[in-house]
């Protein structure tokens, strides 16, 4: 049930963040225009600063009705997705981000609905006029609804959350908010914490007051950075060899779930995480810290990158501070751990039993003991999933091609959110807090591979070994 509930909640939180995650760019490529030219930026502007407004408010909401509705289906459902965001758009004196977010899936799925209603009802040759039309018709429908009678609504909500962020705000309470962000980052939540939460209430603020602290309450990875470093110097066997190597690419590439794992293996330690946001959250409050667009990924060159004029050195110490506060405490619980090694626990339960043969709707999935009790099969797409489909994956899917090309086996190694898995592909490999939702996305009868760290080289060596077992 608990596994259910997780693997649900991951979904959405994949579903949310699969909007966000792609137009990131976009959104730093607004950050940067507003940090650089905006009144109080570093380089003001009035002529280009015109382009700041525009651009949050028509761009951004409709790139995420967009995608939301690409997601959904396809071209078709992004194009009417767009066109009910539109409605909502225009129909609204605040920024609509949570509207793009919510009209482009809506449209996109009502447009599906007719799609099949109408499939097997339309005489040959009048396909194309119908496709049109129909999507011509759901589409004005949505705009004007958007328009007329949604858009106040979504005016509402959003007003609503604002005052509540305020008052988190106002009455100091929004630094003890990492009690639950920081959990809820440890279960590969993190991007829909972030980009499903903080974003769309982030930008609004950012508007107002060219900064929003939102944008560094989960993505500020200073407080993790603090936790592997401790496990560098404290930690033990294996978690201390491969803990230099994921801080780097925590610290530098800003890839947090490098670092997840380590807190699994202590799971006292996440302490540490949580006190160190929580210091560098009152930081921020006290000193008036705070990004101008979001933190991703979340490394201290984007933090720099995204820090506003005069707030740099404030932005910085946050993250030192988090750092700091988090090594101190997760280094007095590794000191006084009195265990003989932690290789096992950093490797995983026995990689004999990390691989899973997805059943069908409907049948027992059963775990296998061994790679061989897994059907032989032709094996030419391995596809390394998580939970947004750019940032580990994409690291733990070059690391798996470059140890398969030295086994000699040069396959097609791509990575993909866990909630988008491709029907051609052959193998699924995804982290263990991931496995009930690879379960569940992934093409009947493919066979599932859990990687527990994605530094953990024997890990790596270990699936090119089973693989070579179920190729044919």
């Amino acid at each position: 049930m608990a596994g259910n509930w997780k693997a649900k909640v991951q979904k959405m939180g994949g579903f949310l963040s699969g909007m966000v995650m792609p137009n990131i760019g976009a959104l730093i490529a607004w950050g940067i225009v507003t940090a650089l030219f905006l009144e109080t930026g570093y380089f003001p502007n009035e002529k280009l600063a015109e382009l700041i407004t525009p651009t949050l408010t028509y761009l951004i909401p409709i790139l995420f009705g967009y995608t939301g509705g690409y997601n959904v289906y396809g071209r078709r459902g992004a194009v009417a997705g767009t066109i009910a965001t539109i409605g909502v758009i225009v129909g609204s004196g605040v920024t609509m981000m949570i509207g793009g977010m919510v009209m482009g899936p809506l449209g996109a799925w009502i447009i599906k609905q007719v799609d099949k209603a109408l499939d097997g009802h339309v005489k040959p040759g009048l396909e194309m006029l119908v496709d049109n039309f129909s999507l011509g018709i759901i589409g004005a429908v949505m705009m004007i609804a958007g328009f007329l009678a949604i858009a106040p609504l979504f005016a509402a909500i959003t007003n609503v959350l604002t005052v509540g962020v305020n008052f988190l705000i106002d009455h100091n309470i929004l630094p003890f908010a990492p009690i639950f962000v920081v959990p809820g980052q440890v279960l590969f939540l993190n991007n829909a914490i972030n980009h499903g939460i903080f974003t769309p209430l982030a930008v609004e603020q950012a508007a107002q007051t060219g900064k929003s602290i939102l944008y560094l309450v989960e993505a500020n990875g200073g407080n993790w950075a603090g936790l592997v470093l401790a496990f560098c110097v404290f930690g033990k066997g294996m978690a201390k060899k491969s803990a230099p190597g994921a801080a780097i690419i925590h610290i530098i590439g800003g890839i947090g779930e490098v670092s997840f794992p380590y807190a699994l293996i202590k799971p006292i330690t996440l302490l540490g995480p949580i006190c160190g946001s929580i210091a560098a959250l009152f930081w921020f409050q006290i000193m008036d810290g705070g990004a101008v667009a979001a933190v991703s990924p979340g490394s201290i060159i984007a933090l720099i990158i995204m820090s506003p004029k005069g707030k740099l050195f404030v932005n910085v110490m946050g993250y030192v501070i988090a750092a700091v506060v988090s090594f101190v405490i997760v280094a007095f619980f590794l000191k006084r751990d009195k265990s003989i090694d932690e290789d096992e626990e950093v490797q995983g339960i026995d990689m004999s039993q990390f691989v899973e043969s997805h059943s069908a709707p409907g049948e027992e999935k059963k775990e296998t003991s061994a790679a061989s009790n897994v059907q032989k099969r032709k094996i030419e797409k391995i596809a390394f999933a998580c939970d947004a489909g750019m940032g580990s994956s994409a690291m733990g899917a070059s690391m798996l091609k470059t140890q398969l090309n030295k086994a000699g086996l040069f396959l097609d190694v791509s990575h993909v959110s866990i909630h988008q898995i491709p029907e051609d592909i052959d193998v699924v490999v995804t982290n263990t807090n991931l496995l009930e939702a690879a379960k569940k996305e992934a093409p009947a009868g493919i066979p599932i591979i859990e990687i527990k760290e994605f530094l953990n080289a024997d890990e790596h060596k270990a699936i090119v070994q089973q693989i070579k077992d179920m190729m044919e």
